[in-house]
């Protein structure tokens, strides 16, 4: 086997599989040596040497981003190929996402995964419209992600599951499934602030360059608000935002914590807002009071930096 040497550029987390889901095994401080052995699907995480009593066959996986090698490491591709990336029931994540304890947005979050993330794929529910994945912070090591938002191939032969977890067949199902009665319940709350954000994105030219996050917001139960915060790269981002249910959310624009004037609506076209690089910017997100009935939102709130 030849191995690939190279250097960290900054401190990293080692993790048994190539996900920021997957349990740390370690950290390698910055400017140290690294044997690379392999590389996930995407590219976007480097197989290395690392003896560890959890690591698998003593190996562990890094950010290739933040190790630096002097070419581009002709190492085999773990857990399927560059052409068919997908392959051995693993998905790549394309956005930031949430994992949820059901098929659905009405389950709790049990944590996010972030664009390039590697799941591997146990199952789907009976209109494959939610892939089953393992998440070992979830329940029975599993979560559930919208299958919208990774890249999958072969998921028609993956398991169906029905709510109760019991696998039901496989394939696909030709025939229309029915409507299901939906109960709509409170959204789970998480306990974000202004202080402590749901998330904190840092846009880079060369680098984050968009950022997608799918929530949800009830009133007069449940969760009221969510914070989002991130700083910018150039003078413009690029926002919209989604909704489902009663579509009643509130949305504004702090920069370095104070509120401005700029106000992002439900189901409008992207908009272009005026930023400054050297300001922090957060994003307010406010269910509609309601007195009585409950008022049940969920969204994707995108921003980018090119349109």
């Amino acid at each position: 086997m030849v191995l690939v040497q190279g250097i960290t550029s900054t401190q990293i987390n080692v993790r048994v599989e190539p996900s920021t889901a997957s349990s740390v095994l370690g950290v390698i401080p910055a400017d140290m040596l690294v044997e690379i052995t392999g590389k996930d699907p995407g590219g976007n995480w480097w197989q290395i040497i690392y003896p560890h009593p959890q690591a698998v066959d003593g190996k562990g996986w890094v950010t290739a981003q933040y190790v630096t090698t002097t070419a581009i490491p002709d190492v085999p591709t773990i857990g399927g190929s560059e052409a068919g990336p997908t392959g051995g029931n693993v998905a790549v994540v394309q956005q930031q996402i949430n994992v949820r304890s059901g098929p659905g947005t009405s389950f709790n979050s049990l944590g996010t995964l972030n664009p390039q993330d590697v799941v591997s794929l146990t199952g789907k529910d009976p209109n494959g419209a939610w892939l089953q994945i393992n998440f070992p912070a979830g329940p029975e090591g599993r979560g559930w992600v919208n299958a919208a938002f990774v890249q999958a191939q072969g998921s028609e032969n993956l398991p169906i599951i029905a709510e109760s977890g019991l696998v039901v067949g496989t394939g696909t199902p030709t025939a229309v499934a029915p409507t299901p009665t939906v109960t709509v319940l409170p959204a789970r709350e998480d306990g974000d602030s202004a202080e402590s954000p749901l998330a904190s994105v840092i846009f880079e030219p060369g680098g984050t360059q968009a950022f997608m996050y799918n929530g949800d917001l009830s009133s007069p139960q449940g969760d009221l608000e969510d914070w989002i915060a991130f700083k910018p790269s150039a003078r413009f981002v690029f926002a919209s935002l989604e909704c489902n249910g009663s579509d009643g959310i509130n949305v504004q624009l702090l920069e370095n914590g104070l509120p401005g004037n700029t106000y992002i609506r439900c189901g409008a076209a992207m908009e272009e807002i005026v930023v400054d690089v050297s300001s922090n910017y957060l994003i307010h997100l406010q269910a509609v009071p309601s007195a009585s009935t409950l008022q049940y939102t969920s969204y994707i709130l995108t921003i980018k930096t090119r349109p």
